[in-house]
């Protein structure tokens, strides 16, 4: 096999076999024929979640959008869509989704299993609006999970990690189409956080603090906030004394706006806003390492304080880093489950030898907020520590040993983090 890496380039994939099926009925042949494998999305996740020594099946080729539902208000997509185009479809026919995780170029069924997000208080992770999604199990048949059937079973299936089969095609909840405007305003002091972090993320639709941890200061505020006829407002100069900023900002300080989606208070349509990057913008290669902790909101000032501790050692190996708050729910893997939550995102320097030392240190300051890492991201925290974090883990391995009692959609990483 030709060698195959994640988007960021940090990862190789370590397969024998990648086989690449074009419909349905090849998936239930390979599944059938192959010992053990694993599915690949669009290959954002930056550790070995997705890997296997044996087959990797890729998904590239079922894209397409099987039916909009306008009654039931739900779309029914191929799984390996990406949310930018699934975005494009929904908008032509005047429908959105609730959010959006920040870059649009990902797979909907890899970032449904691996319980990936956007931000707001009131807007949970993106895998909450499947309503129903049909599976390639192990021994080749295809199975339905729906919120109808069996809401208690969807919740532990969806946030799936690869696990249970091979997701062939999801249904979404989907709402009316919206505007959004977004505002940046630049250098919010943490201190600031102590008695107003509910004010800050409760004053627009989604917010995103951004900071390099070079002091105790966010760079940069992003402010997305629902636009209507009705609510034609305007902020003011400064944010909980940040500063209104004058031009368009990448996250990244010195970096080009370019890709960036559209800021300084310009209404526009959701899929032009919710995403921190343009839909037309695909990144070829990441170069960057990305993690992600998810605490409960309660401890988001104090576990902000604990990073901020060290961080003169995070700094030198870091891009940037953003701070986002997701809503709980109801699913069994989800590191939300059950809790409103603040997640914490870190996107470093290609520089592995470096970040591996300094991602034992965070979690230590973090371990006391019961911090869950994110599925598809880079972390060090042990496997008994993980497997302690989420309650329904049992129920969970039940799952997926019910729909795959040979194992055969398991890797090193389940091996490791759930089994």
């Amino acid at each position: 096999m030709k060698e195959q890496r994640n988007w960021a380039g940090n990862y190789k994939y370590s397969a024998d076999e990648l086989h690449i099926p074009e419909n349905i009925e090849q998936i239930q042949q390979l599944v059938t024929r192959c010992n053990s494998m694993r599915v690949l999305g669009t290959r954002h996740s930056f550790n070995g979640i997705a890997d296997h020594t044996e087959n990797l099946i890729s998904l590239e080729n079922f894209n397409q959008v099987l039916g909009l539902d306008s009654e039931r208000r739900t779309v029914t997509v191929e799984a390996g869509i990406k949310y930018s185009d699934l975005c494009r479809y929904l908008h032509r026919k005047g429908y959105a989704l609730e959010n959006m995780a920040s870059l649009p170029h990902i797979s909907v069924a890899g970032a449904c299993a691996t319980a990936t997000h956007g931000s707001g208080d009131q807007n949970r992770g993106l895998a909450t609006s499947v309503s129903a999604m049909e599976i390639v199990s192990s021994d080749g048949d295809v199975i339905e999970f729906s919120r109808e059937r069996s809401e208690e079973q969807m919740n532990g299936a969806v946030v799936g990690l690869g696990g249970a089969g091979v997701v062939t095609t999801l249904t979404l909840d989907v709402v009316p189409s919206y505007n959004i405007r977004q505002d940046v305003y630049e250098n919010l002091a943490l201190s600031h956080l102590k008695n107003h972090f509910d004010d800050i993320f409760s004053s627009a639709y989604s917010v995103s603090l951004f900071t390099d941890w070079k002091d105790e200061t966010f760079n940069q505020v992003w402010l997305k906030s629902l636009s209507t006829e009705q609510s034609t407002f305007e902020l003011g100069p400064e944010f909980f004394g940040a500063k209104a900023a004058s031009k368009n900002l990448h996250p990244v300080p010195g970096s080009g706006t370019e890709n960036c989606t559209e800021q300084m208070g310009i209404p526009g349509p959701w899929l032009e806003r919710l995403s921190h990057f343009r839909m037309d913008f695909t990144p070829s290669h990441g170069k960057e390492l990305q993690s992600e902790y998810i605490v409960p909101r309660e401890h988001a000032y104090d576990a902000l304080c604990a990073i901020s501790q060290i961080r003169e050692q995070i700094a030198p190996l870091l891009f940037i880093s953003e701070t986002r708050t997701i809503a709980q729910d109801d699913l069994w893997m989800s590191p939300c489950y059950k809790q409103e939550s603040v997640a914490f995102h870190f996107t470093w320097k290609d520089d592995w030898e470096s970040v591996q030392k300094v991602l034992p240190k965070m979690e230590e300051q973090l371990a006391p907020f019961l911090a869950r890492p994110h599925w598809g991201k880079l972390f060090t925290m042990p496997s008994t520590r993980v497997q302690s974090l989420y309650e329904k883990l049992p129920d969970f391995q039940q799952l997926l040993q019910h729909y795959d009692p040979k194992g055969k959609f398991r890797n090193k990483y389940l091996n490791t983090y759930i089994f």
